[in-house]
């Protein structure tokens, strides 16, 4: 084989000649979202992976994300590096385990404490319920509304679990979605939040919470298992291991494996979620109108969720007579701790003396569970 023949060959394998309008759009988004997590750091955690994830799968002929092909029933052509990955977030697993981190990295003691912050949490997941029904309206069969509905619980985990299993063709435009607006909380929360309260109800001063006890936050975990799984067998998976990773933590007996749970696990299991469910947003099922409807939904599910959890927090402003700063409702959305933070920035732009974290923290985790049970309630509906 001469020269000539050589660089033909290769200019044939290239990817190059593959590269089309749509390729570039996707891998200009890529770029953005790239741009957005080490700049602006969005998330990072998540929207760096998932951004090469979108990079890689529209390089033309790269093959990673390739199913097997088989001959005969024997093994022709394996598959891609990243189908084999993606197996994991097909089957539930990686959303499960990234539960199984956070509830090693969550303090249920501000919601303990204040049990009506699961009011909160439970207000905040309305966003969920409005897109629902919007998305039915708009022409999206019920398995594919609740998967777009879920969006509203700012919950990318939970999102990617529910959309597995009812809806697999919408997880890359569901999954960009979820987390995009779980990253841009501060920017989307506080014009809603300053809209919907006055400055005397953002002004309030709360007090102190109690001290809970060891005894309780053992226990937490342990009875909320019992009842959601008896009541909701179908959250499980998330439920199961968002409290078994707390009760790793609260025992204090298994601290090796709570800080494995917490670091090493959460981590690797956040690589390989975020580059795979990437991977899957190819120019060819992406680029479509649905995708625009889609993410235009999950703005609407976020903003109403937001807007459940203070109107929620300005009944129970009034019904204690001034005791509640509804701020704290806005952190019901289930981006622990990013929305509890928020609501502690906006009380103290009303009121220097207000410090609001902990008090935010109830309805944050609160929602966890919210937007879980939601899931679960959603995927028992529609699941079978």
């Amino acid at each position: 084989m001469n020269f000539a023949d050589t660089l033909k060959n290769l200019m044939d394998d290239s990817g190059f000649l593959g590269l089309d309008l749509p390729h570039f759009i996707m891998i200009a988004v890529a770029l953005a979202l790239i741009y957005l997590a080490i700049r602006k750091k969005f998330e990072p955690l998540l929207l760096l992976p998932i951004a090469f994830g979108v990079l890689l799968a529209n390089l033309p002929f790269s093959g990673l994300m390739s199913e097997p092909v088989y001959v005969d029933g024997h093994l022709d052509t394996p598959g891609g590096l990243l189908y084999y990955l993606y197996q994991g977030v097909k089957l539930g697993i990686y959303p499960s385990l990234i539960f199984l981190g956070i509830g090693a990295m969550t303090d249920f003691g501000p919601m303990i404490a204040n049990p009506s912050s699961l009011l909160l949490g439970a207000a905040a997941q309305l966003g969920i319920y409005c897109a629902f029904i919007l998305a039915g309206a708009l022409g999206f069969t019920p398995q594919e509304a609740a998967s777009i509905g879920i969006i509203g619980g700012a919950d990318g985990p939970t999102a990617i679990y529910l959309t597995t299993k009812l809806a697999k063709h919408l997880l890359p435009a569901i999954a960009i979605a979820a987390y995009s607006y779980m990253a841009l909380i501060p920017l989307i929360q506080p014009p809603i939040m300053r809209a919907l309260t006055t400055k005397k109800e953002r002004e309030t001063e709360m007090k102190q919470l109690r001290q809970v006890s060891k005894l309780e936050k053992i226990l937490f975990p342990i009875i909320v298992t019992i009842i959601t799984i008896l009541l909701l067998p179908s959250v499980a998976p998330l439920i199961g291991m968002l409290m078994l990773g707390n009760l790793f933590k609260e025992s204090g007996v298994v601290e090796r494996i709570s800080k494995t749970a917490q670091n090493e696990l959460i981590n690797i299991v956040t690589i390989f979620l975020g580059i795979t469910v990437g991977a899957t947003a190819k120019a060819e099922t992406f680029l479509r109108l649905q995708t625009l409807e889609i993410i235009a939904l999950g703005l609407f599910a976020f903003i109403f969720s937001t807007v459940g959890g203070i109107l929620f927090g300005k009944l129970m402003y009034l019904v204690t007579g001034g005791k509640v700063n509804p701020l704290i409702g806005s952190a019901g959305v289930s981006a622990v701790p990013m929305a509890a933070r928020v609501s502690q920035v906006e009380g103290q732009k009303a009121n220097p003396r207000n410090f609001l974290l902990m008090h935010a923290m109830g309805p944050n985790v609160a929602g966890v569970i919210g937007s879980a049970v939601a899931a679960g309630f959603l995927l028992a509906v529609f699941g079978k």
